[in-house]
């Protein structure tokens, strides 16, 4: 059963770790003793392994800790996680380097339910995750005292660019024209004229940092910005831009009560917004919020549930809008997923007599 579990986890990584060493069948793990081995970025790299490895990682640690094993009781799990160069031998599917030792001996040290990474994959992921510095530790056949780190949470960085920027930035040069128009736009919308706008180009190029200058001249101005990340991890994840949006907007705390964010959401839609409570159903629903015994059940088809939830999500964009002028800004869209795609249709189609700007 942890083995199906491991697997499922690391499917959606599968392109990056196809040559993993192979004692299943999946020919994703390797077995060491008791423990099992999953590497990332060969044969297809990405630009971040790093955040892939950990964030698999986490998922790991959040399902095995809660499985119970007949007969064994609960599993502990730690993991090390190291990046660096091996050498591989694709047709033994095999990689040999220090690599390897390290992330072993950080392991090693990790508490059980616990993640404990290498200096280099901190700094590779500093933006991405909040981290607790455990100081240099002397490591079994590592040379000298190496520093470790251990993992607490995915950081509330609302976007990618966010993450990767976590200094000050440069002066914005060369981009003028690009902020001027969005900012005509915006002059536009906020007459009543409601704008969409899609800002394209190479990796790269600077799109979210133009994004991220829109916004700060934007709220300078009193401008009420909704930001939407998409993300490669929630491709099949339906209205998950949405969802980690109201959980930000809502500070969601990590030990919270499900109780207690049906509370914030409820006032948030019915009290802030003004939208009806039979409402807050549909997007409690998305958010895995237990609502049946304070709102009653949806006895509503499958596509009936789909068609009233895309549109409460309008209703809700088109309520901020009218309550203070807005900029919604989607980021990262090509990595949006169907259900995503379909609120933004909505959107669009309505967008023309609100106070609302839409940049993708």
């Amino acid at each position: 059963e942890a083995r199906a579990l491991l697997e499922r986890i690391l499917r959606p990584y599968e392109d990056a770790c196809a040559l993993c060493i192979s004692h299943y069948e999946g020919h994703v793990f390797q077995r060491l003793g008791d423990g099992i081995v999953a590497f990332f970025g060969y044969p297809h790299a990405h630009e971040d392994e790093v955040e892939r490895a950990i964030r698999s990682a986490l998922e790991i640690i959040e399902l095995l800790s809660n499985l119970d094993v007949p007969g064994v009781g609960h599993i502990s799990v730690r993991i090390g996680i190291a990046t660096g160069l091996v050498v591989v031998a694709s047709g033994e599917k095999g990689a040999v380097g220090d690599t390897m030792n390290l992330a072993a001996r950080l392991q090693s040290i990790a508490q059980p339910g616990s993640i404990v990474v290498s200096e280099r994959v901190h700094r590779l992921a500093a933006g991405s995750f909040d981290f607790e510095d455990m100081g240099a530790q002397k490591l079994k056949g590592i040379e000298g005292p190496m520093r470790a780190y251990r993992i607490l949470q995915v950081s509330q960085a609302a976007s990618r660019f966010d993450a990767a920027t976590q200094e000050e930035l440069t002066p914005l040069v060369g981009r003028e024209q690009e902020i001027g128009l969005l900012l005509d736009r915006w002059a536009l919308a906020q007459n009543g004229e409601g704008q969409v706008v899609l800002l394209s180009g190479e990796p790269g190029i600077g799109k979210s940092r133009v994004l991220s200058e829109l916004r700060e001249r934007l709220e300078r101005q009193g401008a009420h910005t909704l930001r939407f990340q998409c993300s490669p991890y929630h491709v099949n994840s339906a209205f998950w831009p949405s969802i980690d949006n109201i959980e930000r907007a809502l500070r969601f705390g990590r030990d919270e009560t499900p109780e207690s964010k049906l509370d914030k959401l409820e006032e948030w839609m019915v009290s802030y917004f003004g939208r009806p409570l039979s409402d807050v159903r549909f997007i409690a629903a998305i958010m895995s919020l237990p609502f049946e015994a304070r709102y009653g059940a949806l006895d509503l088809t499958p596509q009936k549930h789909k068609d009233e939830t895309l549109r409460t999500l309008v209703d809700m964009a088109e309520a901020a809008a009218r309550k203070q002028s807005s900029v919604m800004l989607f980021e990262d869209i090509h990595w949006s997923d169907p259900t995503t795609l379909e609120v933004l249709d909505l959107l669009i189609d309505r967008v023309r007599t609100m106070p609302l700007l839409i940049v993708l």
